[in-house]
């Protein structure tokens, strides 16, 4: 146990309070971040957990604010620490890269070497002939793991540069068929992803 001379001394009221609220708000925002996420895809499981654990670790926090309210530091801390949650759970969220997206491309080019390298690296595509203002054009619609659109918009601009494309998040998937995904042993959370058909 800490003793009561420590907890009052200066160096725990100005630096050790204040970085553990610093630290708690860091953790509690970005769980409430991956929550957020996990909500909107419809997880019912997961969400939630980190919603139960966000809460516990935002009530730490703001219960030390509460027997601190003359420390400026905590305060700060408190603050800071939200503004730094935000940034580490937009990060993690972006590194998880989860769902599904779907993305339409429309070219005026022939797009037969995009459509077969694409095919080739098992991207499930629906082409369509479709008559654009200029002329006619392709309509490629593809759903795609979102981990894999930086991949497919590359393919876009080596094989067709000029092809107009919009992207947009898909709830929910029924079928569909997808790139054999190559196994990562740090992926915690990629487990709870769905493998595709």
């Amino acid at each position: 146990m800490l003793s009561s001379s420590f907890m009052n001394s200066d160096l725990f009221a100005w630096v050790i309070l204040p970085l553990f609220i610093f630290l708690a708000r860091v953790v509690d925002v970005s769980f409430g971040t991956l929550r957020i996420v996990y909500t909107a895809k419809g997880r019912r499981f997961i969400a939630p957990a980190l919603g139960f654990i966000e809460i516990m670790i935002w009530l730490l926090a703001i219960g030390q604010i509460f027997k601190n309210l003359n420390n400026i530091a905590c305060y700060i801390a408190y603050a800071g620490g939200f503004s730094m949650g935000n940034f580490a759970g937009i990060w993690i969220e972006s590194k998880l890269a989860l769902g599904n997206q779907v993305l339409r491309i429309i070219t005026g080019r022939d797009a037969t070497e995009l459509i077969t390298r694409m095919r080739k690296d098992g991207f499930g595509l629906t082409v369509v002939d479709a008559q654009g203002i200029q002329g006619p054009v392709k309509l490629i619609f593809t759903v795609i793991k979102r981990k894999n659109l930086s991949e497919v918009i590359r393919l876009v601009h080596e094989y067709n540069p000029k092809a107009f494309y919009s992207v947009e998040d898909v709830r929910f998937v029924s079928e569909g068929i997808f790139p054999v995904p190559i196994p990562h042993h740090w992926g915690f959370f990629r487990g709870f992803d769905r493998k595709g058909k």
